[in-house]
């Protein structure tokens, strides 16, 4: 049976959805932002709370390194020295880790690079790949070999790339979640391919399916948790408006909340397919429901006739799909009009 171990919890196609509440760099570099949002993450309901940890001059060529980016969301005069300064220090990141154990929540990472995923190594209880590094063999296997559980997103690709980072994990470690993704910020709705997660469901059957979503809204969630779907992740922020260029696509608390309330109530709203009546239902299908009765005062000895007979509410012991059978019956007593005709007292 297909299931992973995340921290503390099991996920499979019986448990509730485990839900991972994106910061990625909506902290704009600063721990005490960090530290509300995971705050708000834990009052939310969320599972845990994932961050990204780069080592820029490792991971970005000199020219990209240098680049300009002046714009409204940036915070820096180049690429670089903006991405340096949403970056959290190793000592952050520690300071964050403790401070989560407080509250008991999970703190794991996003790696972007060797010298980051080293960094994250004997930190993290598991790894979140990104998009990007989907066909980055030589990354995924070193990560795989860590023996830690890997969720991988699996954007901006075609299924022989997903089968390809799929075979290069799983011979060494088997504790995979696949993660459908739209790699666009925001995703629009007609890019989303929910239905890519029941591929995947056929095409690994032994993997933990996810989807990691930014589309805005919280409505695709429990949509996806119902196509098989157990691990959704999902940026958030604070506020909207804040600095940097993922707070427009992030759901703020109150749609974080709403979602992990909704995921919940989706698993328990499935059931387990058993056609059933519910002690709930007997008094409103009682009221609403019918009953054969005499359509006019009738004799003892009457011969029934269909149109001596009439369904109306409520319902009671004879239901409507006896009506056939007591035609050409004997009543064995008088009924009046609207007086429900008992089987027992028709020959």
């Amino acid at each position: 049976m297909r299931g992973i171990r995340l921290n503390k919890k099991r996920v499979d196609d019986f448990s509730d959805c485990y839900v991972i509440a994106e910061i990625g760099h909506n902290h704009q570099g600063d721990v005490e932002v960090a530290k509300k949002l995971i705050d708000v993450a834990w009052n939310c309901g969320a599972d845990a709370v994932k961050f990204q940890t780069r080592n820029n001059k490792e991971l970005f060529t000199e020219d990209g390194y240098n680049a300009p980016y002046e714009n409204e969301n940036s915070y820096g005069a180049t690429y670089g020295e903006h991405r340096e300064n949403l970056e959290l220090s190793p000592l952050e990141f520690d300071i964050l880790l403790s401070y989560a154990s407080e509250v008991g929540m999970t703190v794991f990472s996003t790696p972007f690079d060797f010298a980051s995923a080293d960094f994250l190594r004997d930190r993290v209880p598991f790894f979140k790949i990104a998009s990007g590094d989907l066909r980055n063999i030589d990354f995924l296997k070193y990560v795989a070999g860590f023996g830690k559980p890997m969720i991988v997103s699996t954007g901006g690709a075609v299924i022989s790339d997903v089968s390809r980072a799929y075979d290069s994990i799983i011979s060494i470690n088997p504790e995979l979640c696949l993660m459908q993704c739209t790699a666009a910020y925001p995703a629009e709705f007609e890019h989303l391919n929910l239905r890519v997660i029941e591929t995947y469901r056929n095409a690994f059957p032994g993997c933990v399916i996810g989807l990691s979503s930014h589309e805005n809204g919280i409505s695709m969630a429990p949509v996806a948790y119902v196509l098989g779907a157990r691990i959704i992740e999902k940026h958030f922020t604070l506020n909207h408006t804040m600095k940097g260029t993922d707070h427009a696509f992030s759901l703020e608390p109150n749609g974080l909340r709403k979602m992990v309330r909704d995921l919940k109530r989706v698993r328990v709203a499935l059931g387990d397919g058993v056609k059933r009546m519910y002690p709930c239902e007997l008094e409103p299908i009682r009221k609403m429901g019918k009953s054969i009765v005499a359509a006019t005062d009738l004799g003892t000895g009457h011969i029934l006739k269909r149109e001596d007979m009439a369904l109306k509410s409520p319902a009671g012991s004879t239901p409507p799909y006896f009506i056939g059978g007591l035609v050409g019956g004997v009543t064995t007593r008088a009924f009046k009009k609207d007086e429900e005709i008992i089987i027992e007292d028709v020959v």
